[in-house]
């Protein structure tokens, strides 16, 4: 899978400066991603989830993400996490290598449906029968601020729900059902979804949408 060459130069550029927001939410962590299975923390930018996974206990966690400017400085930040960088699809790792995938706030860095299909589709070629993933990303949003975003960007895009920022980032909010699709699209079945509203990296706040997968035999 290709990134864009503008959005690659961003999370190598601007984007690799920022400090990302979206949490881990331990309830669904603890109920669904056992902690002797290994995980794979896929779009792990500089790994602070891959770190978090670590200090709670997780044994074999590995973090993977296209920039290497994010992964040069997860290495530096967080020492501890296994992080590679990883610019194209296949990810080096054997078919069904991983109990567990977490996919957060990856989807809306990821503006084409097409390479989305591609991140999805490799998950489940990763996560083994019984495993999980663990989705969580942004749904469309309902206020002025978004909706008028969302409309200025619709016809250079051609998908609703495309947007940039003023530093050059492209990101992407999803109606649920297109969320939902990807996962049953390849392999997984919606066991639980939870939403609630968490911090972005401009600042604001907005709803999010977390999804749990178990993937299918």
């Amino acid at each position: 899978m290709e990134m864009r060459q503008e959005a690659r130069e961003f999370w190598e550029g601007a984007g690799a400066a920022k400090t990302f927001t979206h949490p881990l939410d331990a309830g669904l962590l603890d109920t669904y991603v056992p902690r002797d299975v290994p995980v794979l923390d896929h779009g792990c930018g500089y790994g602070r989830l891959t770190a978090e996974l670590v200090a709670a206990g997780y044994a074999d966690v590995r973090g993977a993400d296209v920039s290497r400017a994010l992964v040069e400085r997860g290495r530096r930040e967080h020492p501890q996490a296994r992080l590679a960088h990883c610019p194209a699809l296949p990810l080096p790792f054997a078919d069904g290598s991983f109990g567990a995938a977490l996919l957060f706030a990856v989807l809306t860095c990821v503006p084409g449906s097409g390479a989305q299909r591609e991140i999805v589709a490799e998950l489940g070629r990763l996560v083994r029968p019984g495993g999980v993933l663990y989705l969580s990303d942004m749904p469309l949003q309902s206020d002025r601020r978004h909706v008028a975003r969302y409309e200025e960007f619709a016809g250079r895009y051609g998908t609703y729900g495309v947007f940039e920022t003023p530093d050059g980032g492209v990101f992407r909010h999803h109606e649920p059902d297109h969320l939902h699709g990807l996962v049953r699209a390849h392999g997984f079945v919606v066991e639980a979804e939870r939403r609630d509203t968490v911090a972005t990296l401009d600042g604001h706040t907005a709803e999010r949408l977390q999804l749990i997968g178990r993937r299918q035999g």
